[in-house]
């Protein structure tokens, strides 16, 4: 199984594909130094993988790469942030 990651920008969310095959994204609007995420969706054929973990990590490393904070309207964003400490910095509130 392969699992490639990937930011489409005119989209403005991240995919997480399995085998070349889109299995859910998370949606994640710049509005200047913060990034939203209100909504982050794994195909139920994809469900119980553990893509979503590996999707939101991804994506919260990436927004601290660019220097920027999180604004997580997203609860499964939330919780994970909640549950992975070396993420907390990253909020905006």
């Amino acid at each position: 199984m392969t699992v490639d990651i990937t930011y489409n920008e005119p989209e403005q969310q991240y995919e997480i594909a399995v085998d070349g095959e889109v299995a859910g994204h998370t949606v994640a609007r710049d509005e200047g130094d913060v990034v939203v995420f209100p909504h982050t969706v794994i195909d139920e054929r994809f469900e119980g993988q553990g893509l979503g973990g590996k999707l939101v990590g991804y994506a919260l490393d990436d927004v601290r790469s660019r220097g920027k904070k999180v604004q997580a309207h997203c609860t499964y964003v939330k919780h994970f942030i909640e549950k992975h400490p070396e993420y907390q910095d990253l909020r905006a509130e």
